[in-house]
């Protein structure tokens, strides 16, 4: 980060220094919350969670090389003791950012945040010194501990917002306040907690009410809900999408054999042609997304377009394809789910499976409430609709309104399966893959397929990932 004195580093927190000999040592490695990640001139924060008290740790940060620990009690060794060790790293995130001048980018959305801003990041490193949210840490303590490895050197800033409830992102855009704001969609992740995606819309629109006057609110044209947003701000509005109103747009999109999204790119400065590395047609989206962030901060179509075609994956376990020696494909999309990311893998497997046997190794969609039925027996009438070869469904109750909507869908029979656990799925899937098949691996976090596609990747021990 840039290197602030730990005196400087106490004003700006509001805390008060202890154990400190030298109040003039500068603060230059990353803050970090795992003394396990500590290196010479970190500052640990110590955070008291439900099973760990960092400040348990603060003499082995230290002595790993922190000049000090960011604490709610004196711990024997150096520290900045504040009221709230959350609130402290705020601050200080806050001030980081004003010092910078760098262009903050952030963005939110239902689905696709972290592939987009995957995207954005490297589309943006072609042009000038860019750090972004590593994986999806998007809350009130993964995005200012991003924002705080930002240097001199750093001209963007790329952060991922996520909300659970009105005004989470409110109080991100407050720590971490954006010049440009990007809305990808409003879906049905986590309407269980919100209440319906009306109430998703307000959450997510709080990221273009903070943005100033000067600035730039991206908007998704193809989301009714999104572009509604354009009266909440007064910085100018860019529209992106496969609308014609919009003003980065694609055209011609198509899926290659392998899956992959190729389209016509429009910009105001041109167009350009794009193919992705990427699997399944929702990348065109989050590709669009990038193209418009892109050309506000004065990117050609050519060269956005070319950036687009060599990015690739950045975060695991993301429609992650790997394929084994005996010509097996697994797609391990398993990080997370949600009925519309659902969906558009499902499209991908059904593309990258043309001329092969396809399986749609599915799990449970977190966070529904009262739609949660509907919405799994949808995905399950979906695979039958899309062809896939065969489903299996694994886990509980939501599993069984999977594999059920499969078998009313199209009256499967043995083609849907209802397995119990992971365990079960993979011993299923090892006796009966053949070489050539198709496997996609997708739930939510909390089901932990990504078991799944590890064990059949170790079963042929070495394999070649594209």
């Amino acid at each position: 980060m840039i290197a602030l004195s730990l005196a400087e580093t106490a004003s700006v927190v509001g805390g008060q220094t202890h154990d400190i000999p030298d109040p003039s040592v500068l603060v230059h490695g990353p803050v970090v919350i795992d003394s396990r990640q500590v290196k010479d001139g970190s500052l640990f924060a110590a955070f008291v969670g439900e099973r760990v008290d960092g400040h348990d740790y603060a003499e082995q940060a230290v002595r790993a090389g922190a000049v000090a620990v960011l604490a709610q009690r004196p711990v024997g060794v150096p520290s900045i003791v504040v009221e709230d060790v959350q609130t402290a790293l705020g601050a200080l995130a806050r001030h980081v950012v004003r010092r910078l001048g760098a262009t903050l980018v952030a963005l939110t959305g239902s689905a696709g945040k972290t592939s987009t801003k995957d995207l954005i990041a490297q589309v943006l490193q072609r042009k000038a010194p860019t750090v972004f949210t590593p994986g999806s840490l998007n809350n009130e303590i993964g995005l200012p501990l991003t924002a705080l490895t930002a240097t001199e050197e750093t001209r963007f800033l790329v952060l991922e917002m996520g909300a659970r409830g009105i005004g989470h992102i409110s109080y991100l855009t407050n720590l971490t306040p954006p010049q440009i704001g990007l809305v990808l969609n409003v879906g049905s992740a986590h309407i269980g907690e919100f209440g319906g995606r009306e109430q998703i819309a307000q959450a997510k629109g709080e990221l273009v009410e903070a943005l100033p006057a000067e600035g730039a609110a991206i908007l998704n044209a193809d989301d009714p809900l999104v572009r509604a947003m354009a009266s909440r701000t007064k910085a100018k509005v860019i529209l992106f999408g496969e609308s014609d109103e919009a003003d980065v747009r694609a055209e011609n999109v198509r899926l290659t054999d392998s899956g992959q999204p190729a389209f016509m790119l429009h910009t105001p400065s041109g167009a350009s042609e794009v193919t992705m590395r990427l699997y399944g047609e929702h990348h065109v989206s989050n590709a669009l997304a990038a193209a418009a962030v892109a050309h506000e901060l004065g990117m050609s179509a050519s060269e956005i377009a070319t950036a687009l075609s060599e990015a690739g994956s950045l975060s695991r376990w993301r429609m992650e394809v790997t394929e084994r020696p005996d010509g097996v494909t697994i797609v391990n999309d398993a990080y997370n789910a949600n009925p519309e990311s659902m969906r558009a893998a499902l499209r991908a497997l059904a593309a990258m499976g043309k001329g092969r046997r396809t399986w749609a190794v599915l799990g449970k969609m977190a966070e529904l409430g009262d739609e949660a039925l509907a919405e799994h027996d949808a995905v399950g009438r979906l695979a039958v609709r899309l062809n896939v070869g065969k489903l299996v469904a694994v886990g509980g109750r939501e599993a069984s309104w999977l594999q059920l909507g499969a078998y009313n869908e199209g009256s499967w029979g043995e083609e849907s399966v209802h397995v119990s656990d992971a365990q079960a799925a993979i011993d299923l899937l090892r006796s009966e893959l053949r070489p050539g098949d198709v496997v996609l691996v997708k739930a939510s976090r909390s089901v932990g397929l990504e078991s799944v596609a590890q064990a059949l990747l170790d079963a042929e021990g070495e394999v070649a990932a594209r």
